[in-house]
């Protein structure tokens, strides 16, 4: 798309970092500001899946619809961490959607290819992405204090 930059980070390889990829994104990126995680694939890796854990998750909001019927959550400003097990979860079911914020100056696409692209009008605004998840791992403290 013209005028939209792109940062691609590849998912952590040790599937116990998965979270704090999740948690920085559903905390940072959103700016404490509505998100929408909107789920647009499944199924490509059904070992991977655990749907029963998706669905009791899913559950916890009341929510009994299939995710083929209700694809999208909406996150308020306050269901961060809410936000970030859903990504967590998406993520390693194999799953693929987008995290779309309300404060819209950074959104992200993650893939079941194992991979997130964060996408943003103004190219600055992906600074933070490559300095805390360029590697897909927490920073350093020499990193934190730069």
């Amino acid at each position: 798309m013209p005028g939209v930059h792109v940062e691609r980070i590849e998912y952590p390889p040790e599937h116990y970092r998965v979270f704090f990829v999740a948690h920085w994104v559903a905390s940072e990126l959103t700016y404490h500001r509505p998100a929408l995680l909107f789920i647009t694939e499944w199924g490509v890796w059904p070992s991977s899946e655990n749907w029963h854990l998706y669905y009791k998750l899913r559950q916890t909001y009341g929510d009994n619809r299939l995710l083929n019927d209700a694809p999208g959550h909406l996150f308020l400003e306050h269901e961060a961490e809410d936000l970030a097990s859903f990504l967590q979860l998406s993520m390693l079911n194999g799953w693929g959607g987008y995290v779309l914020t309300e404060a819209n100056y950074v959104n992200a696409f993650f893939s079941h290819d194992e991979y997130i692209d964060f996408f943003a009008e103004n190219s600055g605004n992906l600074a933070d992405i490559r300095k805390v998840l360029g590697t897909g791992q927490p920073p350093t403290v020499a990193e934190e204090s730069t």
